[in-house]
């Protein structure tokens, strides 16, 4: 990224960081959905393959309609959550069951947070800006993002969390 020479600049670059961010995140979670062993785990992350997926077209839609070259800026910041989410979950964590189960749901939320901040910040950038269109959609996507975090935390506190305590 160039230095922003006003918000629209600043507005656009976030949204080009959070299509590197769902990328990446879309990536992990890939590999990450096959090693939950709780059937409502494994069926909230393939929901969040659709959704990353939905969102990542809304964003790359905002872009164009600034009249930008429609790209993405890597994104250091989920760099090191995927990193994160690789060492603990696929790389150094137990091979199954509960206790993989309960990191898998931390990871998840660290990257999800990212999405929130993220989308919640470029809506904010749209408001100010005017764009009331974009600025729904971004919090719509920021909406759906964090009702799946909170299933995360419903789904650890209510199961998972219990059955690793067992394990």
């Amino acid at each position: 990224m160039s230095a922003p020479e006003d918000l629209n600049d600043i507005y656009v670059d976030e949204m080009k960081d959070l299509w590197s961010a769902n990328d990446q995140m879309l990536k992990v979670l890939k590999k990450i959905t096959t090693k939950a062993s709780d059937a409502k785990l494994k069926e909230m992350l393939a929901t969040s393959h659709e959704g990353i997926t939905k969102h990542t077209a809304v964003l790359k839609e905002l872009i164009a309609g600034q009249d930008e070259k429609v790209s993405k800026e890597h994104c250091k910041g989920m760099e090191g959550l995927v990193a994160e989410a690789t060492k603990h979950v696929l790389e150094e964590g137990p091979k199954k069951g509960p206790l993989l189960d309960v990191l898998i749901i931390a990871q998840y939320q660290r990257m999800t947070h990212y999405g929130i901040a993220g989308f919640g910040t470029a809506a904010a950038y749209a408001e100010a800006l005017g764009l009331k269109d974009d600025a729904k959609k971004l919090n719509d996507a920021t909406k759906e993002i964090y009702g799946g975090d909170e299933f995360m935390t419903k789904l650890a506190e209510t199961s998972v969390n219990l059955q690793a305590e067992d394990a």
